[in-house]
């Protein structure tokens, strides 16, 4: 069996990050002669921990990779190790630069298709196409069956075991009755964060009967899911408290997660969690629905005007109130209810 080592460039952003991870998972079940070399930012690495067959090598764009120098530095590191094909799952800026590089040792290069167009038709104002586009984990499965490796994707969530950390073993331990809830409530974008006096009503209903975590963000996010754990019972706030890995380990050890259309939803999708998803701006149709999940747990507001972005960059185009806004707590807590009770 011939070894073939496939170098792969995803350096952002955290979600589209995370969801290649079972695309290679995969790759790598389908073809155990080959080995990735995975190039992305340290802080992702515990993605793809788990799978013996991924070698990560970390990117510091903003320290010894910066710029066209970094960049070359970059490559120079690289070239070490024995490469037979690369795959550009990014297409940035970046990747096309490292890819330049790379041009002149004749490997063979593929690049992601991001198809522009069709999300440009999805979202614009008039004649919007609202049909499904490809999914994000399709365009990365392309980019290696281009390269020669066939891959079979199975969206199928497959739930993992992981240990339990320690810092949640009494949340665990303290009654068998209580159902355990992760809720991401935070993304990158604002205009796809639904509006926090409402999760906070969510939170205020869900954690009378079950155990909640509040995950993602930075320090404000981390004060504002701070205030909830000490106003509520049962709520317990995890930003800032451990490392990525033992979030993932946390998560793959709930009952079900609340996420927006954000990379709280893909961490659940890579360990195996069921996930109820909010959306705003954004729609599932894009093709960054998390891996195996289901698009009757999408809860959206269905209006004409949207989509109206891929990303969640860009505001709601929806009669001057968002769609985020029209769903109301009542609704988010039903579909959770229902969902725990008869799946």
């Amino acid at each position: 069996m011939n070894k073939r080592s496939i170098l792969v460039f995803r350096f952002s952003a955290m979600g589209d990050v995370a969801m290649i991870s079972p695309v290679i998972e995969q790759l790598c079940e389908q073809h155990p002669q080959v080995s990735i070399i995975l190039v992305s930012r340290p802080f992702f690495k515990p993605f793809f921990d788990t799978n013996p067959q991924i070698r990560f090598h970390p990117i510091y764009p903003k320290e010894q990779h910066r710029g066209l120098r970094g960049l070359y530095r970059l490559f120079k590191e690289l070239r070490n190790y024995k490469i037979d094909a690369i795959a550009d799952l990014h297409d940035s800026l970046r990747s096309r630069i490292l890819s330049t590089f790379f041009r002149l040792t004749t490997i063979p290069i593929k690049r992601i298709d991001k198809g522009r167009a069709e999300k440009r038709a999805l979202t614009r104002i008039q004649n919007k196409h609202l049909i499904p586009l490809k999914s994000t984990f399709e365009r990365y499965a392309e980019v290696f069956q281009s390269l020669g490796f066939s891959i079979r994707l199975t969206n199928k969530l497959v739930k993992k075991t992981r240990p339990l950390p320690a810092a949640f073993l009494r949340q665990f331990n303290s009654s068998s009755a209580l159902r355990r809830i992760g809720i991401a409530p935070f993304a990158q974008h604002r205009y796809k964060v639904y509006p926090l006096d409402k999760m906070e009503e969510v939170i205020a209903v869900l954690s009378r009967n079950h155990e909640l975590f509040i995950f993602g963000g930075g320090e404000t996010e981390q004060e504002m899911a701070t205030k909830w754990e000490k106003k509520y019972a049962h709520v317990t706030n995890v930003i800032g408290v451990v490392d990525l890995t033992h979030e993932l380990d946390l998560i793959a050890n709930l009952d079900l997660m609340l996420s927006m259309d954000s990379s709280g939803m893909h961490m659940a999708s890579l360990v195996g969690t069921r996930v109820i998803s909010v959306w705003g701006p954004t729609h599932p149709y894009a093709g960054f629905l998390g891996f195996g999940q289901k698009e009757d747990d999408c809860i959206q507001f269905h209006h004409p005007a949207r989509p109206s972005s891929i990303y969640g960059n860009k505001p709601c185009l929806c009669d001057g109130i968002p769609c985020i806004e029209r769903i109301s707590p009542e609704q988010i807590v039903t579909k959770i209810e229902k969902t725990l009770s008869y799946g």
